[in-house]
């Protein structure tokens, strides 16, 4: 090149110039202290002297231009060779000022083939041109670039000083800088430089718009002039952590301050922002401030809102059809639906029923005053509040009664709860006076096309009002519980009918029997879901005596009920047709095998209806007992003096299966002896073996009071803990004897006579016992019946007289033939006999022995 370098009059390379050397370019301000950026206004004002000067001295170690341009300073001699070499150009070249100094720059640093071009251009420097230009080079590592040129010759003295600098890299600084502003000025999203003082340096317009300040008026602000005291705290935390090295932060949310441009305002009428941080470094590593990257997330905040709205939505309704209806209880359906919605949904919350639907019926029947305007009677089954002393949710005086839980109420006609009830709508009313609620909704609970009632909820002051979402959620809801009660509804209206028919088919109280004390317990299951099939029945009959009778008919639910109805019927029918036990238990088997009629549907199975069944016939005169069993479980026997015992009858099959005849056996209970029948209910249960259970009975039977209904009470109190799960029917009778002269028995021979000798003995017995108004009547009736059995009869007669509550007489013969009553002609000179038996007497009738009949008549007292 045959340049040569001048110097500078301080003796030194350009490189050595104060201003250029010590006097980094960031720090060139116009003013205020603020930087002056290419295309970034400045800060207002004028530069003092004092503040100018100041610039002036050494560099600071915050780094200079060289971090960033590769400079070389060299000066050449009028012999076209380098005289002197800086540091910087050893540096750019690669090559030391000792092997620089006296060597030609063309032929050491420029390529081979260009050495003519070079040497001409420094030929023309050294005669005193100036040039600026490109010239390729080569580095120490043999690499070729590019170097701008500045050559300068010295005045006076041939020779030139040179200024060298790396091209390439100063185009990528120009590209970098040229993105820079790109990035600056036009991308959407809001770009922002903090110095290390935590001021404003420059920012884009995005972000100037998103404050809503000029972006001229931004430079030299910190967050506390931007934002609300607690998000310029929050900021200002994260820049100085940042700063200090702690890494980037990404996605901080915080709220702004909106700006009169706004579109999409936030609900609460901030900006909600989102602000990405990162450390600029310099070349060299040094901290040059925190650079950030806003967005307006506003859009998406409210859209998250309403997403998060709409999942907390689902999982409430969610797990409202998990609770709500658990039970087919109506105040549990009730009380599950307050559990669901208080406090998720609301505040406060109650729930009014009509009174009908109490009693199983479908509403406010047409006939009930205020049916038709929404003012029938409601009952407040559940009340739920997490606010203490909010009244609205009870009524308030004047506008609507108040009612606590379990209270009645009716809703004047003008109010939207009445108003709610007869259009079946949601209705929003007025905020009431109380001052700790801000927000109502009343919703009817509809089921079926039917207003069962209402439900009203209520928000708090600090809650947001209802909407037009929540009124929709409400409503699902609602609705959703509102099939749950009308099921629970229809299901107590059908339990309470079942129970109704089968306590009706129950004998009513404690039935009287004679020489018998009687006790009885029915109790259904705990779990109260259906009516059982369990019965028990004790039936009078003739002669002192009485059928005792318990069974189960296997299943649950109205048909159980119904199958018992007909089987206690056809017990009670059989027992007065004075058949022995085990024929009851064989009609009673064929009349269970018939319940279940014909199929009609080719193909389709007849119901199979069984039942257990114990029959027993207790005498009281001879103090004898008959049982059968039918599948049922054995009886036990408390005996004066000894331990209870199960007795030993066979159970046979139960009813309805068939195939099997009965078995009989005949006990002789003594004076006190208390029997008990019972059902599975008792003894049995899904946690304890049956053995258990009767080892238990017998237990408490043993350990019991003296008295027949304390004792019935005590077993149950012992049993009914471990048990329960079924229906428990419990019948026991105590043995007491008959008065002495409660009973006239005498034998006749079979001869004239002995008609006349049973009217005296039957009136003298009479007579005895002060029942003279029923003498004239019982020798009429003895008579005809002693007649009746000389005539048709054979053997000898046996006549019997019993004292109870009425008073029998027994005639006994061995004929088989049974007595019939039938219409006598006006022309028969005889079969009126058994008409005026009919006409005089309560009842009358005739039953088979093994050795022949009775016919007997009874007589009140």
């Amino acid at each position: 090149m045959n340049t040569r370098c001048s110097r500078h009059p301080d003796g030194r390379g350009l490189e050595g110039i104060g201003p250029l050397n010590s006097i980094p370019a960031w720090k060139a301000s116009s003013g205020s202290g603020h930087v002056a950026v290419p295309g970034q206004p400045s800060g207002p004002g004028l530069r003092t002297a004092a503040a100018a000067a100041a610039d002036w001295g050494d560099h600071d170690k915050s780094g200079t231009i060289y971090d960033y341009i590769r400079v070389a300073t060299f000066a050449i001699g009028p012999d076209g060779r380098i005289t002197q070499w800086s540091a910087r150009a050893a540096e750019f070249f690669g090559v030391a000022a000792a092997d620089a100094v006296g060597t030609d720059p063309v032929t050491t640093f420029v390529p081979r083939e260009l050495w003519q071009r070079g040497r001409a251009r420094l030929e023309s420097i050294l005669a005193g041109e100036e040039w600026v230009g490109t010239a390729p080079y080569r580095d120490a590592t043999g690499a070729e670039g590019l170097a701008e040129l500045y050559v300068m010759p010295d005045s006076g003295t041939p020779g030139a000083t040179c200024l060298a600098v790396d091209l390439g890299r100063l185009r990528r600084i120009e590209t970098d800088l040229a993105a820079s502003e790109a990035v600056f000025g036009q991308t959407p999203t809001g770009f922002f430089l903090f110095d290390p003082e935590l001021r404003l340096q420059r920012v884009n317009q995005a972000f100037a718009t998103a404050v809503g300040l000029p972006a001229h008026e931004l430079p030299g602000l910190n967050p506390y002039d931007l934002f609300l005291p607690g998000e310029a705290d929050r900021l200002m935390v994260a820049l100085r952590k940042v700063l200090a090295g702690g890494g980037p932060i990404v996605d901080l949310r915080f709220t702004g301050v909106v700006p009169r441009t706004a579109t999409v305002p936030s609900r609460d009428g901030g900006r909600r922002w989102a602000i990405s941080l990162y450390r600029l470094n310099s070349a060299n590593g040094r901290p040059m401030g925190v650079a950030g990257q806003v967005l307006d997330v506003t859009s998406r905040h409210v859209a998250e809102r309403e997403a998060a709205g709409v999942r907390r939505s689902l999982a409430l309704l969610n797990e409202a059809s998990t609770h709500i209806g658990s039970t087919l209880d109506l105040e549990t359906t009730a009380k599950e639906l307050l559990d669901v919605i208080v406090p998720q949904f609301c505040d406060l919350a109650s729930v009014d029923l009509y009174t009908t639907l109490l009693s199983g019926e479908a509403g406010p029947p047409s006939g009930q005053p205020g049916a038709s305007d929404g003012c029938g009677e409601l009952r407040r089954v559940a009340v739920s509040s997490v606010v203490g002393g909010a009244s609205s949710v009870l009524g308030a005086e004047g506008a609507v009664p108040v009612a606590e839980a379990g209270g009645s109420l009716c809703y004047p006609r003008r109010s939207p709860h009445a108003r709610a009830l007869r259009t079946g709508r949601s209705v929003v009313p007025q905020p009431g006076p109380d001052p700790l609620l801000r927000s109502t909704l009343v919703v009817p609970l509809v089921a079926r096309d039917q207003v069962l009632g209402l439900v009203q909820l209520s928000r708090a002051i600090g809650s947001e009002p209802f909407d037009a979402r929540d009124v929709a959620i409400a409503e699902e809801l609602v609705a959703r519980a509102a099939i749950c009660l009308d099921n629970a509804r229809l299901y107590r209206r059908e339990h309470e009918r079942a129970l109704i028919l089968q306590r009706s088919l129950l004998p009513p109280g404690n039935p009287a029997a004679t020489g018998l004390e009687i006790a009885r317990r029915y109790l259904p299951s705990n779990n109260n879901t259906e009516v059982g099939g369990d019965w028990f029945d004790v039936i009078p009959l003739p002669g002192s005596r009485t059928a005792l009778v318990i069974g189960d008919v296997m299943g649950r639910g109205l048909r159980a009920a119904v199958a018992m109805g007909q089987l206690r019927t056809a017990v009670r029918t059989l027992a007065l047709l004075e058949l022995d036990p085990a024929e009851v238990l064989t009609a009673l088997d064929e009349i269970a095998r018939g319940l279940g009629g014909d199929t009609t549907a080719p193909g389709e199975e007849a119901e199979v209806y069984l039942a257990t069944c114990v029959y027993a016939v207790y005498d009281a005169v001879k103090q004898r007992c008959i049982f059968a069993n039918a599948g049922h479980l054995p009886p036990v026997v408390l005996s004066p003096g000894e331990p209870a015992r199960m007795l030993e009858v066979p159970p046979g099959l139960p009813l309805g299966v068939g195939g099997e005849p009965f078995e009989e056996v005949t006990v002789t209970l003594p004076d006190g002896a208390v029997l008990g029948l019972y059902t599975d209910g008792l003894v049995e249960s899904r946690k304890h073996q049956l053995d258990e259970g009767l080892r238990a009975f017998r237990t408490a039977l043993n350990g019991g009071s003296r008295h027949l209904e304390s004792l019935c009470d005590e077993v149950l109190q012992e049993l009914i803990p471990h048990h329960g799960e079924d229906d428990i029917a419990l019948l026991m009778a105590k043995v007491q004897p008959l008065p002495e002269d409660a009973v006239g028995d005498w034998k006749l021979p079979s001869e004239p006579t002995s008609v006349a000798k049973a009217r005296e003995l039957a009136c003298s017995w009479l007579l005895v016992r002060g029942l003279d108004e029923l003498v004239d009547t019982t020798e009429l009736l003895v008579s005809e019946l002693v007649t009746n059995a000389l005539r048709h009869g054979r053997g000898d007669i046996r006549l019997r007289l019993l004292r109870d509550r009425t008073v029998v007489c027994e005639v006994w013969d061995d004929g088989y033939a049974q007595p019939r009553q039938r219409r006598a002609q006006e022309t028969d000179e005889g079969g009126r006999g058994l008409q005026l038996v009919s006409l005089l007497a309560e009842r009358w009738g005739s039953r088979r022995t093994p050795n022949g009949k009775i016919v007997w008549f009874e007589l009140a007292l």
